[in-house]
């Protein structure tokens, strides 16, 4: 089994997909952070880079939760 086929694989285990929303959950604090700066500078762009950038967030999550939510219905163990 080759290192490409062992990484796809876990991008599509429970572990991984943890991982994944964990990461995106981390980035989450730098959006949060540049929108707290924006609204203090008073940089109307920048408070729109933000809102875009904490929507796009808001749906890796929401697919990343629907992908857990499906890895969970093939294991049966999972409940």
């Amino acid at each position: 089994m080759s290192a490409l086929t062992k990484a796809k694989g876990f991008k599509r285990s429970k572990t991984g997909t943890y991982l994944s929303i964990g990461t995106t959950a981390f980035g989450a604090v730098s959006v949060i952070k540049q929108a707290r700066k924006a609204r203090t500078e008073h940089d109307t762009l920048q408070l729109v880079d933000a809102i875009v950038s904490a929507a796009a967030i808001v749906t890796g999550l929401a697919i990343l939760v629907r992908e857990l939510k499906r890895i969970g219905d093939d294991d049966v163990l999972f409940g």
